[in-house]
């Protein structure tokens, strides 16, 4: 048995400990300084463009100048899978590539004169030539595909959960995986992603935000509420869905969001 003074001696100290101080029980747990909660981006809404409320977008991407978007189809809204490049001014998209209905379109990248679009649950992705829209080839992953973009180098994909993937453009092995965190731990739901500036632009599935990434530790060093446009959406179009789509056009350094059946594309700066 443990000896008895001993016992004596750390009960003595507990009553101590406890009679010190004030009454308040209350504790408080020190801010996390070394991961300090996103900073709030500002924005402003420069331009609203049309879009197809028949789109179900999942990707959204400028390249060479011309707008790529990809679409989703729930079987409920009866219309296929599209990929190809979106006319602003018509707010239509030509349609370059309808997926066979076995696969639900997700997030698109394009890269080095190729089209990288993903589907939903198949673990299958295909890539076509940019000015074509010739298919190339098909690829696999181990996950589901969400989102995409890429940086100088690689691929990046999203899958629902708190990790960016990281894939060769060419062979499509994991090259790396980054878990996005903020002040409070692992961060879900990514979605459509835009690379912008050496970060990572995210949004969030089911929210109004987009978070800022920094790709080197994962942590979300800042954050966008579009709750305001998605109001301004909610009161004037019936039968939308979330948030989702980014692309930055480096040209007017300007930034290009809509959502899912929106009737517009906000044309934002921040």
């Amino acid at each position: 048995m443990k000896h008895p003074f001993r016992l004596l001696f750390l009960l003595s100290c507990i009553l101590a400990a406890c009679n010190n101080g004030s009454n308040d029980d209350t504790t408080t747990t020190p801010p996390d300084s070394s991961n300090p909660p996103p900073a709030n981006i500002n924005y402003t809404v420069l331009n609203i463009h049309p879009h197809d409320t028949a789109n179900f977008i999942q990707g959204l991407e400028f390249y060479n100048g011309e707008l790529y978007e990809s679409t989703g189809a729930p079987a409920e809204y009866g219309y296929p899978s599209w990929l190809g490049k979106f006319d602003i001014k018509a707010g239509k998209l030509q349609h370059a590539v309808t997926l066979d209905t076995q696969y639900f379109g997700e997030g698109l990248t394009v890269f080095n004169g190729r089209v990288y679009v993903l589907t939903w649950q198949n673990k299958k992705g295909f890539v076509y030539d940019a000015k074509t829209f010739k298919k190339l080839q098909d690829f696999s992953y181990n996950t589901e595909g969400w989102g995409l973009t890429h940086d100088s180098s690689s691929l990046i994909m999203s899958d629902g959960s708190s990790n960016l993937y990281y894939l060769d453009p060419v062979t499509f092995r994991n090259q790396k995986i980054v878990s996005v965190t903020d002040q409070n731990g692992p961060v879900s739901n990514l979605n459509e992603l835009e690379y912008i500036d050496g970060y990572i632009y995210a949004n969030q599935w089911q929210t109004s935000y987009i978070f800022k990434i920094d790709p080197n530790t994962g942590r979300i060093v800042g954050r966008l509420d579009l709750s305001t446009l998605v109001n301004e959406i909610d009161h004037r179009s019936p039968g939308h869905d979330y948030l989702n789509g980014i692309a930055y056009n480096p040209a007017s350094k300007t930034v290009f969001v809509t959502g899912k059946r929106w009737p517009s594309i906000y044309e934002i700066k921040f």
